[in-house]
């Protein structure tokens, strides 16, 4: 009951969250809709790690470790952008990326 699941169908659920990340990230034109994306591709490097952990050195807690900062990470990028798309909509009552097309205003 060790590895009740095979590597390679983690491996592909995880590229698949990736590839689904990816494509809301580039193909969205709300920012907030880029930061559920850029979430997702976290998520899925959170499952590699943790995949590989698990199935090649379980003694170890290096790949539990490094999800934790993962998330970490995500949870300050989550709030930083958010910030920055209240700000944007502040300042240009929209939070569409196309229109948002200079620095300053």
């Amino acid at each position: 009951m060790l590895n009740a699941i095979p590597l390679p169908a983690v491996l592909t659920l995880a590229a698949a969250l990736f590839c689904i990340g990816l494509f809301g990230a580039l193909s969205r034109r709300n920012l907030i809709g880029v930061l559920m994306g850029v979430e997702l591709m976290l998520n899925a490097v959170n499952i590699n790690l943790v995949a590989f952990w698990r199935y090649f050195e379980p003694r170890y807690i290096t790949g539990q470790t490094f999800a934790i900062f993962i998330i970490a990470v995500a949870a300050a990028e989550a709030a930083v952008g958010l910030a920055m798309v209240i700000a944007v909509y502040r300042h240009y009552v929209t939070v569409n990326a196309d229109e948002v097309d200079q620095l300053r205003g």
